[in-house]
């Protein structure tokens, strides 16, 4: 039985790799983690049958850890209420034999531990059963994003007797799925150990069936190999720069430019200009030009060449912003933008 996990690039099509796999005999589970890829998985597998097949089941994660892997088996003993978003308060040590470890006082489980709870509780077997009962091929998209008790869970996995076909880009893990203290805090902190995560439980890693990019021109993936450091090679022969602006005129020309989005580190509704954060648009494959905000650290060390030496989240975001562009990439000093700050 084929298990798997492809590591992708940036543009390299991880979604449409997916699509790819999909057909109308075997029955499909396909879980992923933001809304813009359960927007664009649904629009892509409505493309390809000009209908939603029945055999094709779309689940968000949290969709799927708690409707079809909690609620089967314990809906009508612990009468849950929904998921509560935010996170336990740290500073209240409650037991974990106790329910209040793992609910709210109004019945609903809180999302960082929805993992662990049923860890505690002893289903891993049951839902390994429920999945290999429904579906034949498990698909995964931005593995990367698993963290916490949940990238626990997901190992459990390993043990399906179903096909795996799990897909990601470790250098585009942004945020986690969940955090609960220290749980594998240092997962992502280097490729080799977290690949080995994987190849401890029995599954092959893919390093070369996505590593070319097919959003990102030869020019801005130079830029992110070189100064990220983070390897990525491109299928595009289109002609296109990457440019770094400080002259006052020209930025004033992309800021008031509609058709170039300007990606911030942080806090982008503050400005007045079409816009977003670094790390906000993984998934988005529709920007054209695209001009990243370099904030006073990230500019200090682009200007000594050691922008790899960022610390890794912001390195990731940073890399997702780049990695947006269809066409040419701009890199300005978000100082030299401050007569667009709103007032």
């Amino acid at each position: 039985m084929d298990k798997r996990l492809i590591l992708a690039v940036a543009g390299s099509g991880k979604t449409t790799h997916i699509l790819n796999q999909l057909d109308e005999e075997n029955r499909h589970l396909i879980v992923t983690y933001t809304r813009e890829n359960i927007r664009n998985l649904k629009s892509g597998i409505e493309r390809k049958f000009n209908f939603f097949p029945g055999n094709i089941k779309l689940y968000s994660f949290f969709e799927f850890l708690y409707s079809f892997c909690y609620k089967p088996y314990r809906a009508r003993f612990d009468k849950p209420n929904g998921i509560c978003w935010d996170n336990p308060d740290p500073r209240r040590r409650i037991p974990e034999k106790n329910r209040a470890h793992y609910f709210t006082g109004d019945g609903r489980i809180f999302s960082n531990r929805l993992s662990k709870y049923m860890f505690r509780i002893g289903l891993e077997e049951a839902i390994i059963s429920r999945v290999e009962k429904y579906f034949d091929i498990f698909h995964i998209d931005e593995v990367q994003d698993f963290g916490g008790y949940d990238f626990d869970f997901l190992m459990h996995f390993s043990a399906l007797n179903i096909r795996l076909n799990w897909v990601g880009d470790f250098f585009q893990h942004t945020y986690d799925t969940s955090r609960d203290a220290n749980k594998n805090k240092s997962l992502h902190s280097s490729l080799d150990g977290y690949l080995n995560r994987f190849s401890e439980v029995g599954i092959t890693i893919d390093q070369d069936s996505l590593f070319k990019s097919r959003r990102c021109p030869k020019a801005v993936t130079d830029f992110i190999t070189e100064h990220l450091g983070i390897a990525i090679e491109t299928h595009k022969d289109t002609i296109a720069y990457v440019q770094f602006v400080d002259d006052p005129a020209q930025i004033e020309d992309i800021a008031l430019d509609n058709s170039i989005i300007k990606l911030f580190y942080r806090n982008h509704n503050e400005y007045n200009c079409y816009s977003s954060n670094w790390g906000k648009l993984k998934g988005a494959d529709h920007l054209q030009d695209i001009c990243v905000v370099l904030n006073k650290k990230s500019l200090e060390l682009y200007k000594k060449g050691k922008l790899r030496e960022s610390a890794p989240l912001t390195k990731n975001k940073l890399y997702v912003a780049c990695s947006r562009a269809n066409g040419n990439l701009y890199l300005v000093p978000e100082n030299l933008l401050l007569k667009f700050k709103k007032p």
